[in-house]
């Protein structure tokens, strides 16, 4: 009898002459251009100017590529180490394979240089960005689509999806684990967004969130994964790394909204001297207390004294002539 399932592309891969254009790529393309859309739009919205998620990103993401890659290799080194196997491969990261685990890590630090060279702090700016993050997993996650990878244990539901026979794979109906994945980012993306809104989330908690609530989901999807993977007291890996990763997610949520409470008023220098708005407010504050005088004041006042110049100049010629006082006794005329 015939069901139903999700059919895999019979192909990755399409060729544009000589140039291969590859799914797997795409989709994590797509997903950088969309953490970096609505970043940008809520980097704004917090008070930071235009561009200045993009430009971080131009570190974070290649740092992140890099980490991502180190990750799945170090933890699946067999597949490219073991007997048989080419090390070659371990560098055509088309193919698929990307820890999200080394991902983030190793491309937070691409965004703390980022992030010091511009003198905006690390936390706002990962606030910002946390809900496309999840998003861009999102869009990422259908690459393994492409590739027929990252699946579950045999169903006949209607959503399976179709596996062909292929390299370390039989044929046959799957659970679409990265469909499964797929939709949990996107809820987490909203979770993020209602939660940054209805708790003014700062200093790093809305990044915080989102990585909390992506690890409760990883951690059942790891778990309906069959594909080959190391295990510690017979859970996968990538569970006990969800575990870990929550635990840390969540104690720095609670110790942040101790000591920070509230969000950041200045997220990033102003265009003009890279002083924000509260800077130049201490500042003119500062002048008042110590009698020196903001730019400003002193401007006006030059404006003042040159109008008070240019008005004055007759009361100046009458101060050179002689001035009677009630001393001088001597009449203007002795004329009888």
């Amino acid at each position: 009898m015939d069901i139903a399932y999700i059919p895999s592309p019979s192909t990755g891969v399409i060729h544009l002459g000589p140039i291969p254009l590859r799914g797997y790529a795409f989709c994590i393309i797509i997903g950088v251009f969309v953490a970096v859309w609505l970043g940008n739009r809520r980097w704004i919205a917090r008070g930071g100017k235009p561009g200045t998620v993009a430009d971080i990103a131009v570190w974070a993401v290649p740092f992140g590529l890099v980490g991502g890659r180190l990750y799945h290799v170090i933890t699946d080194y067999q597949l490219y180490f073991g007997e048989g196997r080419n090390w070659v491969d371990a560098f055509k990261i088309w193919e698929g394979g990307l820890g999200i685990w080394g991902a983030i890590a190793l491309g937070a630090v691409g965004a703390w240089i980022g992030c010091r060279l511009r003198g905006i702090p690390l936390p706002a700016w990962a606030d910002a960005l946390a809900p496309g993050i999840a998003l861009a997993q999102a869009c990422g996650r259908w690459g393994n689509w492409f590739n027929q990878e990252l699946y579950g244990r045999a169903t006949d539901l209607p959503w399976a999806v179709e596996i062909t026979a292929g390299p370390n794979r039989d044929a046959g109906t799957y659970h679409p684990t990265f469909l499964y994945e797929s939709l949990w980012c996107i809820g987490v993306a909203f979770l993020v967004i209602w939660a940054d809104r209805r708790f003014t989330l700062g200093h790093g908690r809305a990044f915080a969130l989102y990585v909390a609530a992506y690890c409760v989901g990883r951690g059942w999807i790891e778990y309906m994964r069959v594909d080959e993977a190391h295990h510690i007291l017979g859970l996968r890996l990538n569970v006990w790394t969800s575990i870990v990763v929550f635990i840390l997610a969540v104690v720095y949520f609670v110790l942040s909204a101790k000591l920070r409470p509230g969000r950041e008023t200045v997220v990033e220098p102003d265009a003009s001297g890279g002083k924000g708005g509260d800077a130049k407010a201490t500042e003119a504050e500062t002048g008042d207390e110590t009698g020196d005088e903001p730019s400003d004041t002193s401007e006006t006042k030059a404006k003042v004294e040159a109008s008070v110049l240019t008005k004055g100049e007759p009361a100046k010629a009458d101060l050179r002539k002689p001035q009677r006082t009630e001393d001088d006794t001597t009449p203007e005329s002795d004329t009888p």
